[in-house]
């Protein structure tokens, strides 16, 4: 089988690498792919994931018969309409689908309606209005731009008044765009992160083993929020109990809505929650893999990705069977020196082949580019070092090991990826 995978960063590295381990796959082309996708063995494509109709017509020109989407843009955009519409299997949900995570209104509201626990929130057009109410708040609040934002269109304000300058941001200068017309305004949830994803055919639901990200761009989770600085998996915080309660109270009712609402939601479902006190709340969902997530749940998926994909695609997903590494995984992504603000482009990568060699390592890139014969920095995040281990902790041992191994002029990362975890662990 041919494949299409559309995208370029390291959740779609830790797909294609995935996928390219399935006898079933004869063949993976990646647009537009990246130096890491391409040295495992698949073949890169210069065409934009924006590029809904050069997609297509490529599938179709070079025998291709399943295209699996990554970033949730295209996904938004309508890229899984198109691809249907021609005959094709996809993975990945219709725009309507897609609007779960492209219209934070519209994913509050559809919360509200079936009840599945979220943050309180009210909406806002207008930057006055929104100033107002917050000033009138005894507490703190999350403020959020409607739209897709790159995962940096959240900010957490601890004191009501510091919601003054994300608000001015995003309602004045306009710093993300349309994404911004409509903003939340939520109260502020209290606990620890975490992630859950679940494939859905929307008949047959599959959860997958659940995940801490970690968004702030500094140890001890301080600085501004970025696109994921890293993630681990398993979470000692999601146990069975806890995930037969998110299973029950906010996956099976958000996906029988969406049946309501629209029809089948096809794909993967990412549910971003907060443990409170008074149990797990969704803060997000998304309808794509998480990015850096993605990376440690492929580490530890034993089983045929390619499969599951096209059995959910093919409404098919009861037949699915998965197994998984029961050793942690534990996902460092190394970055640009100013990120998530501006970075330095072009500065040569060294090492990922010892960090590699050091066994139970997988080095997925994500933005990195090929200058001169030589591997560069292209982006903010470059790098998902991630490793696998005996414990939590064997395996932050050895991922941060790896990240010794690999430079280049500007490279940072956290420090403190999956530390409470394995705190947690020790005792």
């Amino acid at each position: 089988m041919k494949v299409l995978l559309v995208g370029g960063g390291g959740r779609e590295h830790a797909l294609a690498w995935k996928i390219m381990q399935s006898p079933l796959c004869d063949r993976l082309y990646a647009a537009p792919g990246n130096p890491g996708i391409a040295a495992d063995g698949g073949e890169c494509v210069d065409i934009a994931v924006s590029d809904t109709a050069g997609l297509v017509k490529f599938a179709q020109a070079n025998g291709v018969e399943f295209v699996v989407v990554g970033p949730e843009n295209p996904l938004a955009d309508g890229l899984g309409d198109a691809v249907r519409e021609a005959g094709l299997l996809c993975f990945g949900p219709t725009k309507q689908g897609a609007r779960i995570e492209a219209d934070k209104v519209y994913a509050k509201t559809l919360m509200q309606h079936v009840s599945v626990p979220t943050a309180e929130a009210r909406v806002f057009h207008d930057f006055e209005s929104a100033k107002t109410y917050v000033l009138s708040r005894d507490h703190g609040v999350a403020v959020k731009a409607s739209g897709l934002a790159a995962g940096k269109g959240v900010t957490v304000c601890p004191e009501p008044y510091q919601a003054i300058k994300p608000l001015e941001e995003i309602m004045l200068s306009k710093v993300f765009g349309q994404a911004g017309e409509a903003v939340l305004i939520e109260e502020m949830l209290t606990g620890q992160e975490g992630t859950v994803l679940m494939l859905t055919d929307g008949r047959t639901l599959y959860p997958l083993e659940p995940l801490q990200d970690h968004k702030a761009v500094g140890d001890g989770d301080t600085g501004p929020n970025t696109g994921g600085m890293g993630a681990y998996s398993p979470v000692p915080i999601i146990n069975r109990k806890t995930m037969a309660r998110i299973e029950s109270e906010i996956l099976v009712p958000i996906v029988d809505a969406m049946r309501r609402d629209f029809g089948r939601y096809e794909g993967v479902l990412y549910a971003g929650l907060m443990f409170t006190p008074a149990g797990p709340k969704v803060i997000e969902f998304n309808c794509r893999f998480g990015d850096p997530e993605c990376q440690p749940l492929m580490m530890r998926f034993k089983s045929d990705l390619l499969q599951a994909l096209l059995l959910t695609a093919q409404h098919k997903l009861e037949e699915a069977v998965v197994e998984w590494d029961p050793r942690p995984a534990v996902c460092v992504v190394m970055a640009s020196r100013g990120y998530p603000g501006s970075y330095e482009k072009g500065f040569e990568i060294t090492g990922i082949e010892e960090a590699e060699a050091l066994g139970d390592v997988k080095v997925f890139h994500a933005g990195t580019a090929m200058k001169d014969g030589k591997l560069v920095n292209s982006g903010g995040r470059v790098l998902g070092v991630t490793a696998l281990g005996e414990t939590l902790a064997a395996a932050q041992e050895k991922a941060y090991e790896a990240v010794t191994k690999i430079q280049w002029d500007g490279a940072f990362c956290r420090g403190d990826i999956a530390d409470k975890a394995v705190h947690a662990e020790k005792k």
